[in-house]
């Protein structure tokens, strides 16, 4: 595979909806014309693009690791392409946080893989019969088990291996793969994926080049949780020249990116932050603050009047955030 495959009615670096916090529920979507486009992003990396968040692939000698899985009627789909780019089995799968257009496939691509048993053994290395492993932070496996209140879903859908602190390290590969923790971001669970010798960035949904930032506010996101987070993927990209080339990033939804493009989105986070923290110290309220429209310039870019994540929701959600009505420490 040394390209992308355009697909018959489907904007193929466009995005699906995205779902509400921990939504799993399929049966209203139709996913009948759905294809998996996938794009080479370097030599052993690709972006698959379909559904739901886009799913970063890592293929080698050791097998192959992916990282989040869309919904779970596509996942013969997003299988018979990841078999078109290696014949080895998924031996790890990572989610980037608990929502269900991220994680929905768990259960159908874990039960297609193997995971590798450790020791000195002599020949072939040996697999078990479990399935790949789910990579993700402690928090994801809270939320997906309804240990912090939620609605719980199918234990075939959790992670199998979870972290608590601030990172998880695999060499899987021939490389590096530094899987860290972005806390109160989009929600508490987030984590970017960092893929050292391959220089590609996967990093879930705190940075999508499709919409404004979908904060969580039930899930432990804040607004500046968000910042953090950029500021993380920055301080990780290395461009060739001034912000071309280098680092690519993978956005939770959307287009292949570089530096250029999250500058330009943590710019518009921070212009919109400081519009916003200008109108709370005012005493603005809420109706006030949406009357005055606080993203007007950008929303032609990043705004929508309809489906999940519109601008209205996105006002609402960073007004109660920065306003400490969210329960949030600003």
């Amino acid at each position: 595979m040394t390209g992308f495959r355009a697909c018959a009615g489907l904007a193929v670096l466009a995005v699906a909806a995205v779902l509400p916090a921990g939504g799993l529920d399929a049966q209203q979507q139709d996913f009948s014309s759905v294809e998996i486009g996938t794009l080479r992003v370097t030599d052993n990396i690709y972006m698959l693009v379909g559904a739901g968040g886009n799913v970063t692939v890592q293929i080698g000698n050791d097998g192959v690791l992916i990282v989040d899985t869309q919904f779970a009627p596509l996942s013969d789909r997003i299988a018979a392409a990841i078999a078109e780019l290696s014949d080895l089995p998924i031996r790890y799968i990572v989610n980037t946080h608990h929502h269900g257009d991220h994680i929905g496939g768990n259960e159908n691509l874990r039960a297609g893989g193997a995971t590798v048993i450790g020791g000195n053994m002599p020949g072939p290395v040996p697999y078990v019969g479990a399935g790949a492993q789910v990579i993700a932070h402690e928090n994801v496996l809270l939320r997906l088990s309804a240990t912090t209140g939620e609605q719980a879903v199918p234990s075939t859908l959790w992670p199998t291996n979870t972290f608590f602190n601030d990172e998880k390290r695999l060499y899987f590969n021939g490389e590096g793969v530094r899987i860290v923790h972005q806390p109160r971001a989009h929600t508490d669970g987030d984590v970017i994926v960092f893929f050292r010798r391959s220089d590609v960035i996967a990093v879930g949904d705190v940075f999508s080049t499709t919409n404004y930032p979908v904060i969580d506010l039930g899930a432990g996101g804040s607004y500046r949780g968000v910042i953090d987070a950029l500021n993380s993927i920055v301080d990780l990209i290395i461009p060739v020249y001034g912000q071309d080339g280098g680092t690519l990033v993978v956005p939770g939804h959307g287009r292949l990116s570089g530096l250029g493009d999250v500058l330009d989105y943590r710019e518009m986070v921070l212009v919109i932050h400081d519009r916003l923290t200008s109108m709370i110290d005012e005493g603005m309220t809420l109706e006030q603050v949406k009357a005055a429209g606080p993203t007007r310039d950008y929303d032609p870019v990043y705004g929508s009047t309809e489906g999940f994540w519109t601008t209205e929701r996105f006002v609402e959600a960073a007004y109660a955030s920065l306003s400490g009505q969210a329960g949030d420490e600003q």
